[in-house]
């Protein structure tokens, strides 16, 4: 009996075991669907290859006990769809898929009860919002924004009382807004919502989470009362009557016939006064508004843009080409924004433009660009216009005149990395730590390693990688900006931009390539690591040759005596400067094929294991993933 007992206990184990491991395969097998409708690139390949995903470790899955638990692929360059295969995974709690080009409708994700986190922002998804995505009764957050969405929004969200975060703005969603107060995080902005904005949602939450929806109203600004957005029905009268019969005209219309000429004559004239009064008191008031603006703008370096092309018949035919149907304008729009300059650089002049709606763009007007045909300069912009990457300065819009062309991007509101490296140098300043610069140049080094894999078989460059082309976002994340513009350049004013950072060969072949990209990134390693601005950078500092200055110091053995100071407080990094300085005397080699790819340097620099340093400027977390100990609660 002993024996049959434990027979029957390891019959019962061993069943028990293979039902996890087919279901386990089962999960494998969606993933795998997933990746043939994904992955045209081949990035999952390295290890997406073996029999089981749980037990073989895939990249950006986790599971237990034998399920897909998290689903972690965030900038992983996946595009095409559908995502249904996923839909399978019933033991799912993260799914996160932002920043790819996924495509294709969600409703395959529906049955995913067990999903807590789901971020699928910055896609190119359509359809509407699935009306069972509030039967997720253990969603806590919900990120939908970017994409191209329509439809309302589901009215069930509301019975989502765990649901902490939903952001679904810069879609194409239509209908009212919920009053979905409970929440922690909400946005909506830029989008086709319409109708009240409770006051609720307003007190809660800022008016920048609902602005750029056009149909909008509430009881207070930035929206119009709602009364003004109400048209005009005259089947609303209660009391319809075309036809009145005339004994039922009011007494006092009869009575308007009985008055004498003289008394209509005083009537219109008191009433033309009257309107000549008010007329009066609305131009005194808003003459002194115009000037105390105007006063203020002059005072704070706030200007209209003046446009050379402004009024020309081209200019007229002339419109913003949008790159997508998110937050749109018009020329008119961007011509009575305030503007303020942000500063004059290789291409042309920037602006922060705030439009009549609170959005905040920026404006470059280029100049020095060739004298291109429109279709030529159009497909142009088409191939900057469409990359999509969270390191890289988005192109939003364009517009194009014969003596005038304009470009429209995200605005960046921390400023660049050359002016945190070299900015008030001297006592006060708050050095620049070697987390923050080594999470900068990573963050940049994955924005241009996009750009030359984008457009490998092409062989475009980037064309002008300096620190002062490295913007921060508002989490401090580093993104590349200028992508393409110097391609729109004559070559002398090209060599003239790029000073200490053109590869030694554009001296004689005067071609910007990929190759010469890799050796203008080296010196901005050596920029990060020495402190010192590259030769003729500005006007007010000659600089250094950095390749040159550095190889001379490293030949000596003095390798020390290249870094920052400001990085010598920092103990223990010896070693991850050291090595960083090896990467970037490879991107500087004086021959183009000795140069790394950049996909080869990112790797290079992710595996310098980086501690996070004392007193940093931002936690690296912000360029991560969302975190999961952040958001997942410890019960499954």
């Amino acid at each position: 009996m002993a024996a049959a007992a434990a027979a029957a206990v390891l019959l019962l184990i061993s069943i028990t075991i293979f039902s996890v491991h087919s279901i386990s395969l089962n999960d494998t097998e969606a993933l795998l669907q997933f990746k043939a409708l994904t992955d045209s690139h081949q990035i999952l390949s390295q290890n997406w290859t073996t029999n089981d995903a749980c037990r073989d470790n895939w990249q950006g899955i986790t599971c237990e006990n034998g399920r897909v638990f998290f689903i972690s692929l965030s900038n992983y360059g996946l595009r095409g769809g559908p995502v249904d295969p996923l839909g399978r995974l019933d033991q799912l709690r993260l799914l996160d898929l932002q920043f790819n080009r996924l495509n294709g409708s969600l409703d395959a994700l529906s049955p995913c009860s067990n999903l807590k986190l789901v971020y699928l922002g910055s896609n190119e998804f359509s359809g509407s919002i699935p009306t069972d995505f509030p039967s997720l009764k253990r969603l806590l957050r919900l990120d939908l924004s970017n994409n191209n969405l329509h439809g309302q929004i589901p009215v069930g969200f509301r019975n989502l009382t765990r649901l902490l975060t939903l952001k679904l703005q810069n879609n194409l969603l239509t209908g009212p807004v919920p009053d979905l107060s409970f929440l922690t995080v909400y946005n909506v902005s830029n989008n086709q919502l319409s109708g009240e904005v409770t006051r609720n949602l307003l007190q809660k939450f800022s008016a920048s989470a609902f602005t750029g929806n056009a149909g909008l109203c509430a009881k207070s600004a930035p929206f119009p009362p709602c009364a003004d957005l109400v048209p005009s029905n005259p089947s609303s009268n209660p009391n319809p009557n075309p036809n009145p019969d005339p004994g039922s005209i009011p007494a006092a219309k009869k009575s308007s016939k009985n008055l004498s000429t003289g008394a209509i004559v005083a009537i219109v004239v008191g009433d033309a006064a009257v309107l000549i009064l008010i007329a009066f008191i609305f131009v005194v008031y808003y003459w002194r508004k115009y000037a105390r603006e105007a006063r203020l703008n002059r005072k704070s370096g706030v200007e209209k843009m003046d446009f050379s092309g402004g009024g020309t018949p081209e200019m007229e035919r002339s419109k913003l080409v949008f790159f997508d149907r998110r937050k749109q304008f018009e020329l008119e729009d961007l011509l009575r924004a305030s503007a303020e300059m942000l500063g004059k650089g290789s291409f042309g002049t920037a602006y922060k433009a705030v439009l009549d709606d609170g959005c905040v763009v920026a404006v470059k007007r280029l100049k020095d660009v060739s004298p291109l045909p429109r279709k030529e300069f159009e497909q142009h912009m088409e191939m900057i216009g469409k990359l999509r990457h969270p390191n890289i300065v988005r192109l939003r819009a364009y517009y194009y005149a014969k003596e005038e062309k304009l470009l429209v991007y995200d605005y960046l509101p921390n400023g660049s990395l050359y002016s945190l490296l070299h900015g008030n140098r001297g006592p006060g300043r708050t050095p620049l730590d070697w987390t923050t610069r080594i999470s900068l140049v990573l963050g940049a080094a994955r924005g241009l390693a996009y750009i030359h894999e984008e457009y490998g078989s092409l062989r475009i460059p980037h064309g002008n990688i300096k620190s002062s082309n490295i913007l921060l976002d508002k989490n401090g994340n580093a993104c590349i900006s200028d992508f393409g513009l110097a391609l729109l350049l004559n070559y002398p004013h090209v060599s003239t931009r790029l000073a200490g950072y053109r590869a030694p060969e554009q001296t004689e072949t005067k071609k910007l390539s990929q190759k010469a990209d890799v050796y203008s990134f080296g010196v901005l390693l050596l920029e990060i690591l020495t402190g010192k601005a590259p030769v003729h950078y500005h006007s007010q500092d000659e600089g250094v040759d950095l390749p040159k200055w550095v190889q001379s110091i490293v030949r000596e053995e003095w390798t020390a005596e290249v870094f920052d100071l400001e990085l010598m407080r920092y103990k223990n990094i010896e070693e991850e400067m050291v090595s960083m300085l090896q990467i970037a005397l490879t991107c500087v080699s004086q021959l183009p094929d000795q140069r790394p790819k950049m996909s080869e340097v990112v790797k290079m620099i992710e595996d310098i294991r980086v501690e996070q340093s004392p007193h940093g400027e931002w936690d690296e977390s912000h360029s991560a993933s969302p975190s999961i100990s952040e958001d997942v609660v410890t019960s499954y």
